[in-house]
């Protein structure tokens, strides 16, 4: 009979499930002794430019109480991507609030909500939305052109 080797893996208290693979730095929330704690935030990685650093894009609504109307808003935060999660451009990741890790990491990647498809580039996408768009505007002046 052979055993499966276990991961050691600690709690973070967001109950949420830990990566698959493991890791050995001590900046990370599950295989080292970094704590979370406070914020967590969802968004989409922009850039994984950095060592062990990703730029993820939040997007929120603001109330402007003047028109009563809200307004689009979205803001960039530099967090600490442990290898055994290592979020790539285009992941839906969850980050945690911890300690201050450099002058600008106050946040920590601790899972991937979903993983970009790799058949699409974001590129493709506009081009298939603006032709979609096209597309949808031809049709509406055909059927202008029909009823009259």
């Amino acid at each position: 009979m052979i055993k499966a080797e276990m991961i050691y893996m600690k709690d973070i208290g967001l109950g949420i499930k830990g990566p698959e693979k493991e890791c050995d730095s001590l900046k990370c929330p599950w295989h080292g002794s970094l704590k979370v704690r406070g914020r967590t935030f969802i968004g989409k990685v922009v850039s994984d430019k950095g060592s062990k650093t990703v730029i993820v894009e939040r997007s929120y609504n603001r109330f402007i109480k003047k028109y009563e109307r809200f307004e689009r808003r979205k803001t960039r935060i530099a967090a600490h991507n442990p290898d055994c999660i290592a979020a790539e451009i285009g992941d839906v990741v969850r980050i945690a609030e911890c300690r201050p890790i450099t002058k600008t990491k106050h946040f920590v990647v601790v899972e991937k909500i979903n993983q970009k498809s790799p058949h699409t580039d974001g590129k493709k996408d506009i081009e298939n939305n603006k032709n979609e768009q096209e597309n949808m505007k031809t049709d509406v002046i055909e059927n202008e052109t029909d009823s009259s």
